[in-house]
């Protein structure tokens, strides 16, 4: 199997002051590096600062790195928004020029998001090089789109040898904002050696351990005073569980007195940001994981509870129900309390019905190994045509 130089293009990837930002993007890449070379140009937006129209640096943090070249671009911004176009333009074209200098010269462009789409697509056609172009955005689905933006998206995604949505759901929501392209999904991707099943017993527990993980967002759309609601309820008919809360953001303070209001704060802990490897220990230990989000496309959360073989608790959004069966867990409709609360209550009584490890083994379909083989095939259709 020979190994292709992929040169990944993105608006998203983990920052030094945001080591979660675009987590799912670095995933992709690590998925393509078991099977081809990667190299990373994250364009990390406009710089009014800048003494020139671009800058480009390597990323040094081996953490942020892991192996994997890393590029960051700033690129002037001027108050015109023509003219920041043509900036972000020719910054792209430049950098990319400067990386094949250095020795890397790319075989295939994947993009990450269509917000490079036009940069990416203009690089592929002056280099000539094939571009593939992988969605991930809940712009799509939420309608959210400018007009301006739709425009440009359109075009890089017609000049794509291939679209590769996360979920049929964001493919469809591409399709009615008049996308015309050649689709392939290609879910989001997961270690499943750091995410797996416990191996050993788990220790005392003081009832049964629900999990949530996740951005704590002002917009809300994790669904949290939902679930805070719900648990509010259960609680006057049992106190047999407690709720775990892995994650932070802008509105946590403003959960954590809700739980209090709510007479929760006995059953609700709030353990902030965790890295990875603590993430997947609480996964392991939990009984139930829930995401009540109002938003989705494929969470890389809901992968990594299944892969640890947690039994979901989540709503019928975006692409969840491509993921989540009967076998899995349950579903119900977001945004509604009464929903969460018959979901949990039936889940507590029948947990013992889910099979974790085959909940883990339906998960191995979004390994490093099954998304990285995946993709070196599309390089090589691409690159064949």
């Amino acid at each position: 199997m020979k190994r292709r130089k992929v040169l990944f293009i993105t608006a998203w990837y983990p920052l030094p002051n945001n080591p979660v930002f675009g987590t799912f993007v670095k995933e992709h890449a690590k998925a393509v590096q078991r099977f081809d070379d990667v190299v990373v140009l994250h364009c990390v937006g406009r710089d009014q600062h800048l003494p020139g129209l671009w800058r480009m640096e390597q990323e040094a943090a081996p953490t942020l790195t892991e192996g994997i070249p890393t590029y960051r671009l700033w690129e002037r911004a001027f108050p015109m928004l023509q003219a920041s176009y043509v900036v972000r333009l020719w910054s792209v074209l430049r950098a990319v020029h400067c990386i094949a200098e250095q020795g890397f010269r790319p075989d295939i462009i994947h993009a990450h998001v269509y917000s490079v789409g036009v940069a990416a697509a203009v690089t592929s056609k002056v280099r000539r090089i094939p571009l593939v172009i992988t969605e991930h955005t809940s712009e799509f689905p939420r309608k959210i789109i400018p007009r301006l933006r739709i425009w440009g998206a359109r075009f890089a995604f017609r000049q794509a040898q291939l679209v590769m949505p996360v979920s049929h759901r964001l493919q469809q929501a591409m399709e009615e904002y008049g996308v015309k392209a050649r689709f392939q999904v290609v879910p989001n991707v997961v270690d499943t050696s750091l995410f797996a099943p416990r191996v050993d017993a788990s220790g005392p527990k003081q009832g049964t351990e629900i999990l949530f993980v996740g951005r704590l967002d002002s917009e809300h759309l994790k669904g949290i005073p939902y679930l805070l609601g719900a648990l509010a309820q259960l609680k006057q008919a049992r106190q047999d569980w407690r709720l775990h809360i892995v994650g932070d953001g802008p509105v946590r303070c403003e959960y954590e007195q809700m739980a209090k209001d709510f007479g929760l704060a006995p059953h609700v802990t709030f353990h902030g940001m965790k890295a990875r490897h603590e993430v997947a220990a609480f996964m392991q230990r939990a009984d139930l994981f829930v995401l009540p989000s109002l938003w989705e496309n494929l969470p890389c959360v809901l992968i990594e509870a299944m892969a640890c073989g947690l039994p979901i608790l989540s709503t019928r959004v975006g692409g969840i129900p491509e993921m989540v069966d009967d076998e899995t867990g349950v579903l119900v409709t977001p945004g509604n309390e009464a929903a969460l609360l018959q979901g949990l209550t039936h889940m507590l009584d029948s947990l013992d019905r889910y099979d974790r490890r085959a909940i883990s083994r339906k998960a191995q379909r979004y390994s490093y190994e099954a998304v990285g083989r995946s993709l070196h095939a599309i390089y090589e259709e691409c690159l064949r045509s």
